[in-house]
């Protein structure tokens, strides 16, 4: 179990940066380097480096150094774990909501009519 939260915590964590998500975004269309990814982000080279670490550990992306050029690309991971943790949060996000759908038609069926006020006629 520990794992799994680790993984997850890497993973959202990595995801919560609007850079990085942008890198995935990009790196989903074709791979690039880390300097038409810095370049594409206005960014400097060191800034890209620390934000593909990050994805990297998060196993999101990988690179390979070929000469003088690092290559990134999308990583191995496909995100079941998130996906599934996302799952269980909606369903129970959706089993509170009906629950307090049912309340409140409860509750709509038991309030007096306002137009009665108990005065009679």
């Amino acid at each position: 179990m520990v794992q799994y939260d680790v993984r997850l915590d890497a993973t959202f964590s990595a995801l919560a940066d609007p850079t990085r998500r942008r890198v995935l975004e990009r790196l989903g269309a074709r791979d690039a380097s880390i300097t038409d990814l810095a370049d594409a982000c206005a960014m400097t080279l060191t800034g890209m480096k620390k934000h593909v670490r990050v994805l990297e550990d998060a196993g999101l992306v990988t690179t390979e150094k070929v000469g003088r050029t690092r290559t990134c690309r999308l990583g191995p991971r496909r995100l079941e774990e998130e996906v599934a943790w996302m799952s269980r949060y909606q369903a129970m996000l959706e089993a509170r909501y009906d629950r307090l759908g049912t309340l409140l038609a409860r509750l709509q069926g038991a309030a007096p009519d306002a137009t009665h006020h108990g005065d009679p006629p």
